[in-house]
C-alpha cells in the first residue's frame, strides 16, 4: 500500500504528514505535486494543513480547482480513502467532497493550542481502533475552522452517524467552553457518506508522538493503513 500527501504552494504540514507516515507508521510515501493529475498508484490520500494558494479568496477555494485535486475527486468517488487536515478539511468542503464550509473563528482571532476530541463513531476506515466517547488530544492551528452546515445537512450528518469527532473536555464532556472556534454543536470532524472521506480541523500529524504531547493522532494514520490492508 502506499500514501499521498498533496503539496500546494502554501502547504506547511506536507513533511510533518510524510513524516508521521514513514517514521512512525512506517508505511510507504510519497509527495503528490498540486500540477500533476498523477496520483502515483498511491492507495490513501492525505491533504495536509497549511495555506494553500495563500487562503486567497477563501481557504480552499483556488485549491479546489488544482490538477491533483480532479485527480483526487474521481479517487474519492470511486472509494479511495482520503484525509484532510486543517487546510485539508477546508478544501475537502470547497471541493464538494464534504458538506458544509469552514468560517472564521468566531473570537476572530487565530488560534493555535491543544484540544480535546471525543470520538462520535468508529464506524469509519479512520476510528474504527478507536472507542465510541474515547477523548483524544490534538493540537489546533487555524483562523477558519468554525465548521458550518445548514439545518438539513446538519440532521442528515446525525441520522448517518457521520460526525467524526466532537471538541469535549478532558473528560469527554460536549461544552461551549470546550469549543474553540464556534463550530456548530462542537463539530470537529466529519465525514462523507461513503464514509471514505474524513475531514477534521486538529492535527493528527502534530500528536502522533509522544515528544510533542500526545501520540493520538498516530491511531487515525494506523487505522488508515490497517484498512487498506484489510481490504486487500
Amino acid at each position: 500500500m502506499k500514501f499521498g500527501v498533496l503539496v500546494f504552494p502554501g502547504s506547511n504540514c506536507d513533511h510533518d504528514t510524510h513524516h508521521v507516515v514513514d517514521a512512525i507508521a512506517h508505511q510507504p510515501v510519497t509527495y503528490l505535486w498540486h500540477a500533476s493529475e498523477d496520483l502515483q498508484g498511491c492507495d490513501a490520500i492525505l491533504v495536509p494543513g497549511g495555506f494553500a494558494y495563500g487562503d486567497y479568496l477563501r481557504t480552499g477555494a483556488i485549491a479546489r480547482f488544482a490538477p491533483v485535486m480532479q485527480s483526487v475527486k474521481k479517487f474519492a468517488q470511486n472509494g479511495g480513502l482520503v484525509m484532510g487536515i486543517c487546510n485539508g478539511f477546508q478544501i475537502l468542503c470547497e471541493a464538494g467532497l464534504l458538506p458544509g464550509a469552514l468560517m472564521r473563528n468566531a473570537s476572530q482571532h487565530y488560534i493555535c493550542k491543544q484540544t480535546f476530541l471525543r470520538t462520535e463513531t468508529n464506524n469509519s476506515p479512520f476510528t474504527h481502533g478507536l472507542s465510541r466517547g474515547q477523548v483524544l488530544q490534538m493540537p489546533i492551528g487555524h483562523m477558519e475552522g468554525n465548521y458550518f452546515c445548514d439545518s438539513d445537512t446538519l440532521e442528515t450528518l446525525k441520522k448517518q452517524d457521520r460526525i467524526a469527532f466532537r471538541y469535549a473536555t478532558r473528560e469527554g464532556t460536549v461544552t461551549a467552553a470546550a469549543n474553540p472556534n464556534g463550530s456548530l454543536e462542537n463539530i470537529a470532524g466529519v465525514l462523507n457518506e461513503g464514509r471514505n472521506v474524513l475531514g477534521l480541523m486538529p492535527h493528527p500529524d502534530r500528536s502522533s508522538e509522544a515528544l510533542l504531547g500526545s501520540a493520538d493522532g498516530l491511531r487515525l494514520f494506523q487505522a488508515m493503513a490497517e484498512s487498506l490492508a484489510t481490504a486487500r
